[in-house]
């Protein structure tokens, strides 16, 4: 195999982390980009081509600190973090162009030790799917992009750092294992996480699981960066020494938690106490020390000192486990729904209405013929027409344990206050319950109880927004911690064929906005109209449309029912020929409706992500019909 590291004339990396004093890496490069008059809001990868004698000027003063591995400014430079910034077509160039920059700083430097370069690679920071609007695909076409920019141009290795998502770091290292085979590199990979006070990633993974993933995954040397401070970060060390004791680690901290004063942001943690931590870190076993946000060319320096002054001893300091305990949390992993979506598989979901009693025997059946006809998901309305029915939750639970298929439980705001709206979220997380259909739902008017309390706190979209940003973040409403953060997938609502389509367009972006993942749109009657939507929907955001729909495909029972829906529901309108072809079928006409609704299942594919089959009056026989089209594609 070649290696960059023998290009460069210099003792391979690999070589280097075998030694017994850990390589000192830098610190913060924001931090000090803004102290040297960057805006906060600018775009800090870009100034490598407008400003690259102030990110020089920062790798020298790190290298004179005492710095021996450097990380290139590309934290952000990937083609959806640039595309903020209208630089999406500057990948490649920032990239090749921080690295270079390192270089000059390395020769201009007079230091006469091997320095190294590490590529920085950070987050997508746009989302994977369920939780934002790429897929998998996406995802990893970014990475290789930048990241074979950063091998091609020199880099030591390749640092992944500040990733809280466990499967966007898998799809960076499959990236560079891919690379690493057809380009014939030997690059070393630094993976980092970030880990929250509770010394869990957000998504609920301990250490010593982390340890063990990335280290299936293929990296070389794994780590804790950001988020917090030295002291947690030594504990989180720790743990994933104790795990895999064999393996090479690094320790980036933070300098402490971030303060507001005077409309700066500050960090506590001074040099010294960096000083006596990078001893700590070598005790523990790090191969790699050096900092995070808040750190400066001073903390390195103190570290350089500690480490090489032999006659210093290890501080005597007490690593505080803050807010941790001692049960393995069970992380929660991407339902089958979002999986489904963010691989592009096509989804059919079957809606289900709970009983008006408590027996669920004819529903269990009935969900079991559906699951056996094909339905991959089942979606359990919530009082559906405002008429009294069983709770959905205990529906939904019941089809889960009795039946093994995965639900959408429907979730209207109506006739819910603050209070239980996150209550009945925290319930239904406890019940295993993770997709959501967020909804207004039908006014209580029209429904077996007209006088009932027909009142509401939020709207669905700010519903969602509490749910994909407050409580799948551990927080309520007023930001007080629920423990753990939640996990739910979360759609909301869509008609394609709206009188006004510009205002549904408002609605939703909206409602995308918020982090909606999906949607169950309006049933279709006319396929074309589909595509007139995502025209308009582009023409007005001048993006392209992204989110996965489960179209709603609703079997016609009778000419009386199309009729009904024509004229009486808003945003179906059912076209003179299917009219006519449910007229002329007579007492055939609910075996006409099953083809009809098979036609349209078969047109719609293509276009968007799956269907929501509502069935009426409860007839699942024809919903199970009507699947049918999935299994013999016509």
């Amino acid at each position: 195999m070649r290696s960059w590291e023998c290009k460069m004339a210099k003792l391979p990396l690999r070589d280097r982390l075998k030694q017994a004093t850990p390589l000192l890496a830098d610190g913060a490069m924001g931090t000090l980009l803004h102290q040297r008059g960057a805006a906060i809001n600018a775009c800090f990868d870009a100034l490598n081509l407008t400003s690259p004698e102030i990110v020089k000027q920062i790798h020298l003063d790190y290298i004179h600190a005492g710095s021996r591995l450097i990380e290139t400014n590309t934290f952000g430079a990937n083609r959806y973090k640039l595309e903020e910034y209208g630089l999406s077509g500057k990948v490649v160039e920032i990239n090749q162009t921080a690295v270079q920059i390192a270089k000059d700083a390395i020769a201009s430097s007079g230091v006469n030790e091997d320095i190294y370069i590490a590529g920085s690679v950070g987050p997508i920071r746009v989302g994977m799917r369920p939780y934002g609007r790429l897929n998998k695909s996406d995802v990893r076409t970014a990475y290789v992009e930048q990241i074979r920019a950063l091998i091609h141009a020199g880099v030591d290795c390749i640092l992944l750092e500040t990733f809280t998502d466990h499967q966007e770091i898998f799809i960076a290292l499959d990236v560079i294992k891919a690379i690493r085979l057809n380009d014939d590199l030997d690059i070393p990979v630094i993976a980092q996480m970030t880990f929250s006070d509770d010394n869990r990633t957000p998504l609920g993974y301990t250490p010593a699981r982390v340890a063990h993933e990335l280290q299936r995954a293929g990296a070389d040397v794994i780590g804790v960066n950001c988020g917090i401070g030295p002291n947690q970060v030594a504990t989180v060390l720790q743990a994933m020494h104790q795990t895999l004791p064999g393996l090479r680690f690094s320790a980036m901290p933070n300098a402490g938690f971030p303060q507001t004063s005077g409309g700066r942001v500050m960090y506590p943690a001074s040099a010294d106490y960096f000083g006596d931590y990078a001893l700590t870190f070598k005790a523990i076993g790090a191969s790699i020390i050096g900092g995070c946000c808040g750190t400066t060319p001073q903390h390195i320096a103190a570290m350089r000192a500690a480490l090489n002054d032999a006659s210093r001893q290890v501080p005597n300091i007490q690593i505080i486990e803050t807010n941790g305990d001692d049960v393995e949390a069970v992380p929660d992993h991407p339902t089958m729904l979002a999986e489904r979506l963010a691989d592009g598989k096509f989804t059919i979901t079957v809606e289900i209405a709970p009983p008006r009693s408590f027996d669920v025997e004819k529903l269990v059946r009935s969900a079991k013929m559906l699951r056996d006809a094909g339905a991959d998901i089942l979606d359990v309305a919530d009082t559906p027409a405002a008429r009294m029915r069983m709770s959905p939750w205990a529906v939904a639970h019941v089809i889960h344990s009795q039946v093994g298929v995965e639900t959408v439980l429907h979730f209207p705001t109506r006739g819910r206050n603050l209070l239980r709206i996150q209550g009945d979220l925290l319930a239904a997380h406890a019940l295993d319950l993770r997709n959501l259909f967020v909804t207004m739902g039908d006014p209580t008017k029209i429904g077996d109880y007209p006088d009932a309390n027909d009142q509401y706190d939020i709207v669905p979209s700010k519903l969602i927004e509490l749910i994909k940003h407050k409580m799948n973040y551990g927080e309520d409403m007023g930001g007080n911690s629920i423990g753990r953060p939640t996990a739910f997938t979360v759609g909301c609502a869509l008609n394609m064929f709206a009188n006004d389509l510009d205002k549904e367009i408002k609605v939703l972006n909206n409602k995308l906005a918020a982090g909606a993942d999906f949607a169950l749109g309006q049933a279709v009657f006319e396929p074309h109209r589909i595509e007139t939507f995502i025209r308009r929907y582009e023409e007005i955001n001048a993006r392209p449309f992204e989110l996965p729909v489960l179209m709603g495909i609703m079997p016609l029972f009778s000419l009386r029912h199309a009729l009904f829906l024509h004229h009486e529901v808003p945003g179906i309108s059912i076209p003179d020929h299917i009219m006519k072809r449910m007229e002329d079928a007579g007492d055939d006409a609910p075996a006409e409706g099953v083809r009809i609704a098979q036609e349209l299942l078969r047109a719609v594919r293509g276009m968007v992500a799956g269907a929501y089959i509502i069935p009426a009056f409860g007839k699942y026989e024809l919903a199970a019909e009507v699947l049918d089209a999935v299994a013999v594609p016509g």
